[in-house]
């Protein structure tokens, strides 16, 4: 007999299919804003996944209790839920199915990484030719671009970094089963600087390595757009790992700091935005070495370079130039600018001249009208001015 409290029934009418998964003992927010908790232990198992220490917050949620007679059919109907939702998510590797499958409630949380970075790709660049879209198959990590340019180095990084986030920031929260926080530094105290480890670190080393093991499994063919793909994967992940942030709270009589409790937090995703965007401003174009026998893709050497140097970890590296992506193009998987806003008088790369291409642009006139100088007058009614704006907006041809 399943036992269902009043939000669980909810969640079982509204999102069926999720419904299905979230009873196999995971926990996740639903899309229709309703949470389900899950009991303390998870009937599925996922070797190929770090485990780690769940936090003490997931344990003083309700549980839902499930007789155990009824686990056997129960999980019968959770793997075929977890089947149909992870056989309709578009552009799955094999190896990505199967940990969907395994992990339904991680999938959600992919999602929202892989979001996260596509939001702030589009931040980005959005003032620029190329505004992190592209044409092609449209996957969980939006639609890649064709071209091995410095754009697709940038999108790479950005998702493998937000998936990374987003999963570290989960398993804080309690949102994501067989991990927690970072429970390795608690207990260690810095005598020369007077601070402990306490509070609940991030378990930033959990994220990345799911990012790792998720992300990475869509690289299948043996080429050298496979080793660019994994480097700025790595790259992206690398610069979230290097922002985490120490943060301390202060211990004492009247306010005074005897000690200090300290853990590590998240960056905020914006401050790896910008510092990813740095990155590819500063991009090395690379070039494939070949090992000798097989003539298969070994790894990466700076191609302006007559040594084997390897870029840097934390480089974004590509392989083809960019395209100019002034006009729609399905092999480059550039969609051109024609409709964009512009700005005329700008000298930048958000300028009618550059934006458009030398194409031109066309004239819009607005009229936007609004009450204005309100005023209360006694007693008792309120009396306004109706002021109005003529504005244009230039959009190219």
């Amino acid at each position: 007999m399943l036992l269902l409290s009043p939000r669980g029934a909810l969640l079982s009418v509204y999102c069926p299919q999720i419904f299905l998964i979230l009873s196999s003992g995971s926990y996740l927010s639903c899309r229709c804003r309703m949470n389900y908790t899950a009991p303390s232990g998870d009937h599925s198992e996922d070797t190929a996944l770090p485990q780690s220490t769940p936090p003490r917050a997931a344990h003083n949620r309700g549980p839902v209790p499930i007789s155990s007679w009824s686990l056997l059919a129960l999980s019968s109907v959770v793997a075929l839920g977890a089947n149909i939702i992870c056989n309709k998510i578009p552009g799955l590797a094999p190896r990505q199915r199967a940990i969907c499958q395994s992990r339904p409630d991680a999938i959600i949380v992919i999602g929202e990484g892989a979001q996260m970075g596509i939001n702030e790709c589009q931040y980005q660049f959005r003032f620029g030719r190329w505004n992190c879209s592209a044409l092609g198959e449209k996957t969980v990590f939006g639609q890649e671009l064709r071209v091995g340019s410095r754009e697709a180095a940038f999108t790479y990084a950005i998702t493998a970094a937000g998936v990374a986030h987003a999963v570290t920031a989960a398993c804080s929260q309690g949102n994501l089963s067989n991990c927690g926080c970072d429970r390795e530094k608690q207990g260690y105290y810095n005598r020369a600087e007077g601070w402990k480890w306490g509070g609940c670190s991030a378990d930033v080393r959990y994220g990345i390595d799911f990012s790792r093991r998720f992300v990475d499994a869509r690289e299948i063919k043996k080429n050298a757009r496979r080793l660019m793909n994994l480097h700025n994967n790595e790259a992206g992940r690398k610069v979230l790992e290097e922002r985490m942030k120490l943060e301390c709270k202060c211990h004492g009589v009247s306010g005074s700091c005897t000690t200090k409790t300290c853990w590590t937090t998240l960056p905020k995703f914006r401050e790896v935005g910008h510092l990813l965007k740095e990155k590819y401003n500063a991009a090395v174009q690379v070039e494939v070495v070949r090992a000798s026998r097989l003539r298969q893709p070994t790894f990466l050497r700076i191609k302006q370079l007559r040594s084997y140097q390897k870029p840097m970890e934390t480089d974004l590296v590509y392989i083809e130039k960019s395209p100019n992506y002034c006009e729609e193009d399905a092999a480059t998987g550039s969609v051109g600018t024609q409709g964009r806003l512009c700005n005329r008088t700008s000298p930048g790369a958000d300028g009618c001249d550059t934006m458009c291409c030398g194409r031109g642009y066309n004239t819009h006139q607005y009229t936007k009208v609004w009450q204005c100088n309100c005023k209360f007058h006694w007693c008792c009614f309120v009396k306004c001015n109706t002021c109005s704006e003529r504005t244009e907006v230039f959009t190219c041809k």
